[in-house]
């Protein structure tokens, strides 16, 4: 078998909402799968009917072979999930809810507590090991969340919005986690909306949008159509309104997106700067910084899904200031 989870035409509903509608795909054995959209799209509904937090309306989910769709918790022993908002108890020190997190996978006690001590080790977190788990920073949290739930030693895990709301440190640290779980054969299934942590770290990427997927594909994939395309991004103070019809007007080849005292410039070819500089200067605007930007991920997203990067960036910042 090299399926670890297999959906069909899952569906959830909540009163008149359809939250996700008749999505398919199929994750393989040892893959780093990642699971990419805006907050409200369909994420975390997702990973709660894949991990028996919630039942589906419609459709067929098997984990590691066994099908789940009657009994959400038949793949239990299976499965580890880090959800979005830690599940760890507060009164109990870092140690203490990972033993007691192994106890209910049913660890013997010493077989638990040297996992812990060594999982502690891993996540950079021995000294805070007799720490309450409510004095932890975020950062620290996420950390021993994920260290919950990989207690087990899973084959497969399932973390939804790992690094959002925590430091860069941490945030580092935990991708580099992840990747070498990924490296040691674990399949690992991640929802984020972090677009350049899918791009770092997955092997394929759902793309959902409004409860449905619209592109799955490798990263490879997704982004050689935008490999050859020329990118250049210029600041300026002063820009006048009529400055994208002077830009389009000149430089008929290039295509000009112009917003908030910025203009991305694209195009097949390479970008000469001089020629757009002199332009803008000679139209009284005043150029504080020009420079080639690397196509990305990003830029595939906006164009399969319609949602604008800056958006995408809103819904990061409402995230990081609600945990």
């Amino acid at each position: 078998m090299n399926e670890s989870i297999y959906v069909e035409k899952l569906t959830k509903r909540f009163e008149n909402v359809e939250a996700v509608g008749g999505i398919s795909f199929r994750v393989r054995k040892g893959e780093l799968f990642g699971f990419l959209g805006p907050n409200g799209a369909g994420k975390t509904t997702t990973i709660n009917m894949l991990t028996g937090l919630a039942r589906p309306d419609k459709g067929t989910i098997r984990i590691g072979g066994i099908d789940c769709t009657a009994n959400p918790k038949a793949a239990q022993h299976l499965v580890g999930v880090v959800p979005d908002e830690s599940n760890l108890y507060p009164e109990l020190t870092g140690f203490d809810n990972l033993c007691f997190c192994a106890a209910l996978y049913g660890m013997a006690k010493s077989e638990r507590q040297a996992r812990a001590r060594e999982l502690l080790d891993t996540f950079d977190l021995a000294k805070a090991a007799d720490r309450k788990f409510a004095g932890y920073s975020k950062g620290m949290k996420r950390k021993l969340t994920i260290a919950a739930g990989i207690i087990h030693k899973p084959s497969i895990l399932f973390l939804d919005e790992p690094t959002t709301g925590i430091d860069v440190a941490s945030a580092r640290q935990l991708r580099q986690l992840i990747a070498n779980l990924h490296k040691e054969g674990t399949t690992v299934f991640l929802t984020t909306h972090y677009i350049e942590e899918a791009e770092r770290l997955c092997d394929r990427i759902a793309f959902i949008v409004s409860g449905r997927i619209v592109r799955i594909d490798t990263v490879e994939h997704l982004v050689q159509p935008i490999r050859e395309k020329h990118v250049m991004q210029v600041a300026c103070d002063r820009m006048p309104n009529y400055i994208y019809d002077k830009l389009a007007k000149a430089f008929p080849e290039l295509s000009f997106t112009v917003s908030n005292g910025s203009i991305r410039v694209e195009a097949g070819e390479p970008i000469k700067v001089g020629p757009l500089v002199r332009l803008l200067e000679e139209n009284g605007a005043q150029v504080t910084e020009a420079r080639r930007v690397r196509p990305s991920l990003e830029d595939i997203f906006v164009s399969i899904t319609g949602i604008e990067a800056e958006a995408m960036g809103k819904e990061k910042e409402k995230k990081r200031g609600g945990k």
